[in-house]
């Protein structure tokens, strides 16, 4: 069963092949994913990289997390569950309001 893993304090420069790549050292790589800002379309500085065993994404913990990738240190952690959050984010809700 595969594992998903929290990547935090990444490069603004790191493309999701160079995330993949680094942490083939682990083991594989089911897929590596870079959250991106709506509006821009520049990195968020953080993403998720899903591992293909729970014993492979605790190895990638083990060996990156703190640990200097492209300048940066790396915050490397056992992803939680996504929350689940009504469509259209805070201000839709907030427009849908009677005020």
């Amino acid at each position: 069963m595969s594992a998903r893993l929290f990547i935090g304090n990444l490069s603004y420069t790191i493309t999701e092949n160079d995330l993949q790549s680094h942490f083939a050292q682990a083991g594989a790589v089911v897929s590596a994913k870079i959250m991106l800002d709506r509006m821009s379309g520049k990195s968020r500085g953080f993403g998720f990289v899903e591992m293909s065993s729970a014993e492979e994404a605790q190895k990638a913990i083990s060996l990156f997390h703190k640990q200097d990738f492209q300048g940066r240190p790396l915050t490397v952690d056992s992803a939680k569950p996504r929350e689940d959050r009504p469509p259209g984010g805070a201000r839709a809700q907030d427009q849908q309001r009677p005020g």
